[in-house]
C-alpha cells in the first residue's frame, strides 16, 4: 500500500511538471532554470543540513548552514540566469521554482525517511543475529603455556 502511494506522487508530480512545460512554451528555458536552479540549492541544503556529528550540538548550526546555502545558491542561479538571459519570464521561472522546491523537499525528505527505515532494519537483523553465550555449565579455559 505504501509503495503505490509512492508511485501514485511519483506520477502525479511528473504529470504536474509535464503538463507545466507544455503550458510554458514559449518560455521553456525559465521553466528549466527554476527547475535547475531548485534542484541544486534543495540538494546543496540537504547535503549540508543532514550530515551525520559526533557532536549533537553541531545540529542546528548545520541546518542554519543549510539554510544560507540554499539561499545563496539560489541568488547566485538567479543571477546567472538573468545575466545569460535564460529566465526571460520571471512569472514562469517563479511559479517553476516554487514547484520543484516543494517537489524536491517532498522527494529528500522521503529519501531520508527511507534511509532511517532501512538503518532501523539493518540493526534489528544485527541484533538478532548476535550469539548469546549458553548459561548453565562455565566452560573450562585450555590449557596453554601462560595456564600452566
Amino acid at each position: 500500500m505504501k509503495l503505490a502511494l509512492i508511485f501514485f506522487f511519483f506520477f502525479f508530480f511528473f504529470l504536474l511538471s509535464s503538463i507545466g512545460g507544455v503550458l510554458s512554451g514559449e518560455h521553456l528555458h525559465s521553466f528549466i532554470a527554476g527547475f535547475g536552479i531548485a534542484a541544486v540549492s534543495v540538494g546543496t541544503a540537504y547535503w549540508l543540513a543532514f550530515r551525520s556529528t559526533r557532536y549533537p550540538q553541531l545540529a542546528v548550526l548545520l541546518l542554519l548552514l543549510g539554510m544560507v546555502a540554499k539561499l545563496a545558491v539560489t541568488v547566485v542561479g538567479v543571477m546567472w540566469g538573468l545575466k545569460a538571459d535564460v529566465i526571460n519570464s520571471p512569472f514562469v521561472f517563479s511559479l517553476s521554482y516554487l514547484f520543484f522546491l516543494i517537489v524536491d523537499s517532498y522527494g529528500y525528505f522521503k529519501l531520508r525517511e527511507f534511509q532511517m527505515a532501512m538503518v532501523e532494519k539493518r540493526a534489528v537483523v544485527l541484533e538478532s543475529q548476535t550469539v548469546e553465550p549458553k548459561q548453565g555449565k562455565e566452560s573450562k579455559p585450555a590449557m596453554t603455556s601462560q595456564t600452566a
